[in-house]
């Protein structure tokens, strides 16, 4: 699985191999193999012109994730994470920085699986989903 993934970041401190053993948690607890798969840790800027390009939509998000199979158990995907959004977001929800960008992972990894956030009743199942993996597997990615 590890040499199907590959972790890049701006924030020096977030930890790759941290990431490789959640997404490794997380395979074995939602079912997935990786075939190949893309996380990048970015700024609000960068994400803001994927954003635009790729969806039409003219903002900043901490999240944007592209699935390149369409397939939900084999990932061929790409995971954009904006650490300066992730940062807001730890005042916002009161949480920690290491938290959230746990928890952004785990979002990422059940848009591959077939979760979807559009429809409120949609949107409930994932984030019930989202804190419980969060809960779980929560141990630092910073060093």
């Amino acid at each position: 699985m590890k040499k199907n993934l590959f972790v890049s970041s701006i924030d020096k401190r977030i930890v790759k191999s941290k990431v490789h053993n959640l997404v490794g948690c997380l395979q074995k607890e939602l079912n997935f193999s990786v075939v190949s798969l893309f996380i990048n840790f970015i700024n609000s800027e960068e994400i803001h012109k994927i954003n635009k390009r790729y969806l039409n939509h003219d903002f900043s998000t901490d999240i944007i994730t592209f699935n390149y199979s369409g397939s939900n158990s084999d990932f061929d995907g790409e995971v954009f994470i904006s650490v300066d959004d992730a940062r807001l977001s730890t005042k916002k929800y009161k949480t920690t920085f290491s938290n959230e960008l746990s928890r952004l992972i785990i979002h990422g990894m059940l848009h591959l699986k077939g979760f979807n956030d559009i429809k409120r009743s949609d949107k409930l199942k994932m984030k019930r989903m989202e804190d419980y993996l969060t809960m779980k597997y929560n141990f630092s990615l910073l060093g």
